[in-house]
């Protein structure tokens, strides 16, 4: 066994951690893992956090030569930022509620402000009043006051009474996010009872004097949900259910209508849920939706009618139901399931018309005579298959021509593999007094479909057409934001690599779309110097990967000599959807290329593109990663010494396994919060989330950079630790390896909005040292 040699910022060697021999025996497989010691859930273990101690004390004295750069990536990122601002208004009955930032303070407030005229009704032109005539702001609470004293300081629910009399809160002072929940007066912010301690933030009004809150097992699940009365001592709270599955846990959350509350228990594949009657609170949880495995469902709420949007694995992709809240099996498809083997009938068919039309004809059960008043065969076949125009570009000839060689052949296989771009995905569905408003997928991209609804206790039927709402950018992100559901106002943020975060209100009557908030960046930023665009990379096995791309045109050669930072994911059908960041432009002006990586294992082409990278297909995520960077490196956006990669969390072990699988491809990597340790995780039932195997071996690795939360419940510290350790041990190379744990902060790093900007003028300091363009400085600077 060696000894851990302490190191400080003098000593330029690294911190070597000690091995002591830890055996884990399971299905008669042992396996050693000799820094298991460097787990401790106490986060209190003195050796432990020596060790700690002594790789920051590393890192910050390999990164000493780079402080002025970093500093100065700092104060850019940070004179971007319009420090004194307010968010867009939301409206909430007789109020505007916002947030407000203020120069130089790390936190918002939260405000309010009086409805001039509350008795109009709501209009995409409404604009709260400012001036010296307007109701008078006020402040309702001060998160610079409360995170006083706290190095960590998060507030994660923020909830407003039905009555805008009360409000409950929910903050997290360690970064665990483990929360205590407070109620106070709106008005005179006087606390009204002791808080809940060991709660989650998933937390809803249940009317004006009562609301439900989730507590949590102690591995972290959620697993209760409460009802708690104001006035009355937590030990008096009703338990309206326990989920006693450790592969389930709980979620809370209120209906557009403010009538009901759902509570759904969910695992991985299956979600059922209850509802909660606020008018009819001795009732309790009523069973909505039941308990199947393979079904998940989710419900919202309109006038007599459940609406359920449901996942199978026959309707992968969703359907959506409606029932009447009296007869809830009596279910009604409003939106059905639209599934690729639909498509890849029409283009089999299209590929038949290029080889033989007469095929087709008898194949739909025409005679070639009774089809003259067609054009030609092609045109036909557009309208067979419900397609708008021959300008359609989902059936060109020439892609026909393409199918028909592999189709006629037999060839289904590659080309059920390369055609995901043609589901549509239901993501999410929100409810108004008059219109449905969808959320879908299609082509790896979201988008906002709105429909019309009857009159509340009207029979509702399948829903046919719908208006989409437009959008500039090839590539983007799009997500639903608070709207009043009485009014016909879709509010919805928009953003996308080059434009920054913008908020609308949509007119579902009208079309209009009004611009009610864009982030301010300052400096002199133009969008419009910067192109973004999406490629695709062919994997391994055939498929398609969409790659998001954005570069300052003026800089950028695309002759391989730019760098190139390549970000991915790919883990828990999450769609890491283009957005903007405005730390991300001092990368981009200094002539870095930017790139998402869409693999699978997200959400982005739909369920099956999550399906096809979890699980024995996980492999799939790391080869969709390598076959992305390989194609950059092919069209000439970089070059392998100018190729830097990052992800966080399942990111980070998606970088620690094309670390191990191609280490000769990439000259830096970013590992943030990596899940590392998958085996040693997932077989230990007392830890909260689970992980995949990392699999260090003796070779040579790129520069790596690996952070860490001490505190993080998602991604245990140590996960990251032994991982450098372990590279530490086996690496055969000199490139940098650095791990920065922050002692005062979770899974999302540190708390506060100047805090976090710090942390990416580190990691964009670290990628420039690591490409030899640090500035040189003058022999008067030195």
């Amino acid at each position: 066994m060696t000894t851990m040699t302490c190191s400080s910022s003098s000593n330029k060697d690294p911190p070597i951690a000690k091995k002591e021999k830890y055996e884990m025996e399971m299905f008669g497989d042992l396996r050693v893992d000799n820094y298991y010691w460097l787990r401790d859930d106490s986060r209190s273990n003195a050796q432990m956090l020596s060790y700690l101690q002594d790789e920051n004390a590393y890192t910050e004295f390999v990164m000493s030569g780079t402080k002025r750069l970093e500093d100065q990536i700092y104060a850019e990122i940070r004179g971007r930022i319009k420090e004194e601002d307010i968010s867009a208004p939301v409206r909430r009955g007789p109020y505007y509620y916002y947030e407000r930032t203020l120069e130089g303070k790390e936190y918002v407030q939260h405000c309010r402000r009086l409805v001039s005229n509350n008795e109009a009704p709501p209009s995409v032109f409404d604009v709260m009043p400012t001036g010296p005539d307007a109701p008078p702001e006020h402040v309702i609470l001060d998160e610079n006051l409360k995170a006083s004293g706290h190095a960590y300081y998060s507030i994660g629910a923020f909830k407003v009474s039905p009555n805008n009399k009360l409000v409950a809160y929910a903050e997290d002072t360690k970064g665990d996010e483990i929360y205590s929940a407070y109620v106070i007066d709106a008005e005179t912010k006087t606390p009204l009872e002791k808080p809940l301690a060991g709660v989650t933030s998933n937390l809803e009004w249940a009317g004006d004097g009562a609301w439900l809150y989730i507590t949590m097992d102690a591995t972290l699940r959620p697993d209760k949900v409460w009802l708690h009365y104001l006035g009355t001592e937590k030990s008096n709270d009703l338990c309206l259910y326990h989920e006693k599955d450790d592969m389930f846990s709980i979620e809370l959350e209120a209906s557009e209508s403010k009538e009901f509350l759902f509570v759904a228990s969910g695992s991985k594949v299956t979600r059922f849920v209850f509802f909660f009657d606020i008018s009819k609170p001795e009732k309790g949880l009523m069973p909505l939706t039941p308990r199947l495995d393979g079904i998940d469902t989710s419900v919202s709420h309109r006038g007599n009618h459940f609406f359920i949007l449901r996942r199978s694995d026959e309707c992968f992709n969703s359907e959506l139901l409606a029932c009447p809240l009296d007869n809830i099996s009596a279910t009604t498809v409003l939106l059905p399931h639209r599934e690729r083997y639909e498509k890849l009938v029409q283009l089999f068919w299209a590929a038949a018309l290029y080889i033989s039309p007469p095929l087709l004809y008898s194949s739909c059960g025409l005679n070639p005579l009774d089809v003259v008043g067609f054009s030609s065969p092609l045109f036909l076949l557009y309208s067979l298959c419900g397609f708008k125009a021959l300008s359609d570009s989902r059936v060109s000839p020439l892609s026909c021509l393409f199918l028909s060689v592999n189709l006629l052949n037999g060839d289904f296989d590659s080309f059920y593999r390369d055609n995901d771009h043609m589901i549509v995905k239901i993501q999410d569905v929100q409810l108004f007094t008059d219109h449905l408003v969808v959320y879908e997928r299609e082509m790896g991209l979201p988008r906002i479909t709105v429909f019309d609804l009857p009159p509340v206790g009207e029979p509702l039927e399948r829903f046919q057409g719908g208006r989409h709402v437009d959008f500039i950018d090839p590539v983007y992100s799009v997500d639903p934001s608070e709207s009043q559901f009485s009014s016909s106002i879709l509010r919805f943020s928009y953003r996308s690599l080059r434009t920054p975060w913008s908020v609308y209100d949509y007119d579902m009557n009208t079309g209009i779309s009004v611009l009610k908030k864009i982030e301010t960046v300052l400096g002199g930023f133009d969008a419009l110097n910067y192109v973004t665009e999406r490629q695709w990379a062919t994997a391994p096995d055939g498929t398609q990967i969409p790659i998001s791309v954005v570069y300052q045109k003026n800089l950028v050669k695309l002759d391989g000599s730019d760098p190139l930072l390549l970000y991915g994911y790919g883990s828990y059908e999450h769609c890491l959807d283009p957005s903007f960041k405005g730390s991300r432009l001092s990368l981009l002006d200094r002539g870095f290329i930017y790139a998402i990586a869409h693999i699978r294992g997200g959400g982005e082409m739909g369920r099956q593109w999550y399906e096809n990278g979890k699980l024995s297909k996980k492999n799939n995520t790391f080869t969709d990663f390598i076959a992305c960077a390989e194609y950059l490196i092919e069209k000439k956006y970089c070059t392998k010494e100018k190729l830097c990669i990052e992800g966080r969390s399942a990111g980070g072990l998606l970088i620690g396994a094309v670390l191990n699988m191609r280490p000769d491809l990439f000259k830096a990597a970013i590992a943030g919060v990596p899940f590392v340790d998958v085996l040693t995780t997932m077989l230990d039932p007392t830890i909260p989330l689970t992980t995949s195997e990392w699999e260090v071996k003796p070779q040579k690795y790129p520069a790596i950079l690996v952070t860490a939360g001490l505190h993080d419940p998602r991604v245990m510290y140590s996960e990251p630790a032994k991982f450098v350790a372990k590279l530490r041990a086996m690496k055969t190379d000199d490139n940098l390896l650095l791990f920065k744990c922050e002692q005062g902060a979770g899974h999302f790093s540190k708390s506060g909005r100047f805090e976090k900007l710090q942390e990416d003028a580190f990691v964009f300091a670290f990628i420039m040292k690591t490409l030899d363009m640090v500035p040189t400085l003058s022999s008067g600077e030195k």
